[in-house]
């Protein structure tokens, strides 16, 4: 019988820990995986993708950090970090290279669970679905076409947007790689040209949480996404525009 639990990989150095979170996490029926490094978490992930990662940045060798890196340019997953600092620096760096939320060391298991469940439901908001899965749904449902629905592709910057795939082309066709966040915060942008989209308001539609003081995570993915979109990368953005005191609009090209 397939087991329906939503599955976690608990990535720690430490085995008590690793213990103590499976043993309380399974008991509110979760299916817990154990790491106590990179390479064991890597090993992991060659099984059952877990829908949720919970990563320690302090591991030896390969640091919490590196390994985020890693599990956002290959995975599209739930990522919690545990971190042992409350420094907003750190919060920040590790919510700029793409994980959904972070906790600090000691917490409350009680604040975890709810953690997590929010990040489940976040990802389960966001699942991509492959592009070769959708073409076959779509052959399924409608007859043949040789090319896929024209409509799916819009235009961003010097970019287009495929939001069946949820993947990203230059003007020569070439993939921009694109994190989870970036692709969210795309649809936001596209769903509301020329409007003023504040910083809560971007976090909602690609976090579902409030903006909290000093929270930067925002506007550091938008430095981001205006490298890979913006006509002019060095010169004034055009394309998403800052407006001061009130957040950010997408202007489309050429209109």
């Amino acid at each position: 019988m397939n087991d329906t639990r939503a599955r976690l990989l608990v990535v720690d150095d430490d085995p008590s820990i690793r213990s103590m979170l499976r043993e309380y996490l399974e008991g509110h029926g979760f299916a817990v995986s154990e790491a106590g490094s990179g390479l064991q978490m890597r090993m992991c992930l060659q099984g059952d993708l877990p829908h949720a990662v919970l990563l320690d940045v302090a591991l030896p060798g390969e640091d919490g950090l590196v390994l985020a890196r890693y599990l956002r340019e290959h995975y599209d997953l739930g990522l919690l970090m545990v971190t042992a600092s409350a420094e907003v620096v750190d919060r920040v760096v590790g919510l700029e290279l793409g994980a959904d939320d972070y906790i600090v060391k000691p917490f409350d298991l009680r604040e975890l669970l709810a953690r997590i469940k929010s990040v489940l439901r976040r990802v389960q908001s966001r699942q991509p679905v492959p592009a070769a899965e959708v073409r076959g749904q779509q052959q399924q449902q409608q007859q043949p076409q040789a090319q896929p629905e024209p409509a799916s592709r819009q235009r961003f910057g010097r970019c287009e947007v495929d939001l069946d795939a949820h993947r990203m082309f230059d003007v020569g066709g070439a993939e921009v790689t694109i994190t989870p966040m970036e692709y969210q915060l795309l649809t936001a942008f596209l769903a509301n040209p020329n409007r003023v989209l504040t910083r809560d308001q971007l976090l909602l539609k690609t976090r579902n949480r409030e903006w909290e003081p000093f929270d930067r995570s925002i506007d550091i993915r938008i430095g981001r996404l205006r490298r890979k979109v913006e006509p002019d990368p060095e010169g004034d953005p055009r394309c998403i525009r800052t407006v001061r005191n009130a957040g950010y609009m997408y202007v489309p090209i050429g209109k």
